[in-house]
C-alpha cells in the first residue's frame, strides 16, 4: 500500500458506523424528489429537502428544462468566460437582477462556487474579511483562499462584530460576510443591525441567501428584502439548488463588482457553465414564486405548526423561526441511530454531527417544503415523538 493510501486507511469512522448499523449517508432515492420519495422500495416522507418552495417536482419546471434541452442540448462544454455563455444565461442574469433589485448578476455553476469565487477574489492583502463563526463551509473555504486579514465574530453577535470592526484600519476595505438563514440551526441573521454597523464603519456587506430565498420576502426574495435592507447590502448571493429547484448559483451586486469578478473569480472563469436545463428551470421557478404567493404562505403555516408541535413535545430546537428546524440530540452515535429509526418509521431526516457541529451540538435537521401537507407534518411529529421517547429525549 502506498503512503497516501496507508495514511487515509486510518480513517475508519464510516466503517465503524456501518458495522454498528447506523451509517446514515448516501441513502439512494429511486423516485422523483417530492414530499414523499421511494427508498428501498418503500414510501418515505421527505423532511430532509432544501427545496423550501416545493417546486423540485413541478411539471412546469420539468417542461421548461426539457424544452431548453431540446433547443440548446445537454451542456455548454465550456466556461462562461469563453464558449459557455448562452443567450438563455444572459436572460436569467437579467431576470435575477430585476428580481433581487441589483444592477447586475453573475451565474456560477454551484452555490458553493459562488462563495468560493467571490469571497476569495474581492479583497486584498491589506483588507479585511469579517465572518460569522457559523457561516457556511463555502464561505469558510473562500476566506481561506483569500490573502486578506480575517476576523471572526461570535455567532450573530453584533457586539462581537463591532469589536472586530474597531480593529480594522479605517482606510482599508472591510467585507462582512454572513448567511441570512443559518443552514444547520435555522436562525436568522440580524441583518438590520449588521447593515447599521457597516455604515458606521464604512464596510461592505455580502449576504448568503441560499436558505432565505423562497422563504422570506415578497415573492420569496429573501431575508434582506424581508427586513428592508436589500439596497444597503452590497452583494446578495443565492443558489438554484434549493427553492429554485435547479442547480447553480448567482451573485447580485453592482456592475463595478461584477466587472472585476468576471475577470478574477477563478471558480467562475475555470468552471463550465450551468446546463440549459438548469438555466430554464431557474427562470421558470422565479415566475412561479412571484405568481403563486400562496405557496410561501402555506410554507409558513406548516412551519409554525411544526415549531409549535416540537416545542409542545418538549424537543430542544433552539432559536429557529424558519422551515429549518434543528432537533438537538447532543451525541453523535445517538443522532445516527435516531436517523435510522426514523427512516424505519417512514420519516427521512438529516443527521448533523461533528465536525459539521461541535460533538455536544449534534442534531437532526428537519426541514419543510411548501408541498408538505399539515397531515404529513402531524404524522412526522407523532413518529418523532415515539422515537425520541424511546431514547429518553423527551418526557
Amino acid at each position: 500500500m502506498k503512503l497516501l493510501q496507508a495514511k487515509l486507511n486510518k480513517y475508519q469512522e464510516p466503517q465503524k458506523a456501518k458495522a454498528a448499523g447506523i451509517y446514515p449517508y448516501f441513502r439512494a432515492i429511486s423516485s422523483e424528489q417530492d414530499s414523499e420519495v421511494i427508498i428501498n422500495g418503500r414510501k418515505v416522507m421527505m423532511f430532509g429537502s432544501n427545496c423550501y418552495s416545493g417546486l423540485v417536482n413541478d411539471p412546469r419546471i420539468k417542461e421548461a428544462a426539457i424544452e431548453a434541452t431540446r433547443k440548446y442540448g445537454t451542456g455548454c462544454a465550456g466556461s462562461p468566460f469563453l464558449n459557455g455563455t448562452l443567450d438563455l444565461h444572459k436572460k436569467l442574469e437579467a431576470r435575477l437582477a430585476e428580481y433581487i433589485g441589483k444592477e447586475d448578476v453573475m451565474i456560477y455553476s454551484t452555490g458553493f462556487g459562488v462563495n468560493l469565487g467571490v469571497v476569495s477574489a474581492l479583497t486584498g492583502r491589506e483588507d479585511y474579511i469579517l465572518w460569522d463563526e457559523q457561516d457556511h463551509a463555502s464561505i469558510i473555504e473562500g476566506r481561506r483562499l483569500s490573502f486578506s486579514q480575517q476576523l471572526k465574530y461570535k455567532h450573530n453577535d453584533m457586539e462581537s462584530l463591532e469589536k472586530q470592526l474597531q480593529k480594522c484600519a479605517p482606510d482599508k476595505v472591510k467585507l462582512i460576510v454572513t448567511d441570512s438563514v443559518f443552514s444547520m440551526e435555522g436562525d436568522v441573521a440580524d441583518v438590520k443591525t449588521l447593515v447599521e454597523l457597516a455604515k458606521k464603519y464604512d464596510a461592505s456587506v455580502m449576504v448568503d441567501e441560499a436558505h432565505g430565498i423562497g422563504v422570506f420576502g415578497e415573492g420569496g426574495r429573501g431575508v434582506c428584502h424581508h427586513y428592508g435592507v436589500a439596497k444597503d447590502v452590497d452583494l446578495i448571493m443565492g443558489t438554484f439548488s434549493k427553492s429554485f429547484a435547479s442547480l447553480g448559483g448567482f451573485i447580485a451586486t453592482a456592475k463595478e463588482i461584477t466587472n472585476f469578478l468576471r475577470h478574477h473569480s477563478r471558480s467562475y472563469i475555470f468552471t463550465a457553465s450551468i446546463t440549459p436545463a438548469s438555466t430554464a428551470a431557474a427562470l421558470k421557478a422565479i415566475d412561479i414564486m412571484i405568481a403563486e404567493p400562496e405557496r410561501q404562505e402555506h410554507l409558513w403555516e406548516i412551519t409554525n405548526y411544526a415549531l409549535d408541535g416540537f416545542r409542545n413535545m418538549g424537543c430542544e430546537i433552539g432559536p429557529t423561526s424558519t422551515p429549518i428546524i434543528p432537533l438537538f440530540i447532543r451525541d453523535n452515535n445517538k443522532t445516527f441511530a435516531i436517523t435510522r429509526d426514523l427512516l424505519e418509521e417512514g420519516i427521512f431526516v438529516n443527521p448533523v454531527v461533528s465536525p459539521a457541529v461541535a460533538p455536544h451540538d449534534t442534531l437532526i435537521r428537519f426541514s419543510l417544503m411548501a408541498t408538505h401537507t399539515k397531515e404529513q407534518v402531524t404524522t412526522a411529529l407523532e413518529k418523532i415523538q415515539k422515537v425520541f421517547r424511546a431514547y429518553n429525549l423527551i418526557p
